[in-house]
């Protein structure tokens, strides 16, 4: 099977860097916290969207599929 050399060299990285926090999910998002602090310029917030009902049928949600 043909393997993307991009994804692969992604997956790499992403293990190294959970290698390095011996895989602890809570260490690893206190890094990332901490980065994200050190550098408040780069987050993006965007403000609350309501949900579009024609996304929500899209879903299959049982509430807005027809009665039977």
């Amino acid at each position: 099977m043909w393997g993307d050399p991009i994804v692969a060299e992604t997956r790499t990285l992403r293990n190294e860097y959970a290698r390095d926090f011996n895989y602890d999910i809570d260490a690893i998002f206190e890094d990332l916290m901490a980065k994200q602090a050190t550098h408040p310029e780069r987050v993006v917030s965007l403000p609350p969207r309501k949900a579009d009902a024609l996304t929500h049928r899209k879903r299959g949600h049982r509430q807005d599929l027809p009665s039977p």
